[in-house]
């Protein structure tokens, strides 16, 4: 598989959850980003199935459902 280069210019705070994310992790950036893409395009697919995506607070017994744009 070829792999292609490309540039992304976060905000100073996108930056700082980024780094965040990859010191809790252990990975490095581009992992924490290929990580999100898959995560992200799951998500979608699942949406377009018509599917709904929640969370649940097992501690107070609710469930949120999260809308995606």
């Amino acid at each position: 598989m070829s792999k292609k280069t490309m540039t992304l210019n976060l905000t100073e705070v996108e930056m700082n959850v980024l780094e965040e994310l990859c010191v809790e992790k252990d990975l490095s950036k581009t992992a924490v980003i290929r990580q999100a893409i898959r995560l992200y395009q799951l998500v979608n697919v699942r949406l377009k199935d018509g599917d709904k995506l929640f969370f649940e607070d097992d501690k107070l017994k609710e469930k949120k459902e999260v809308v995606v744009l």
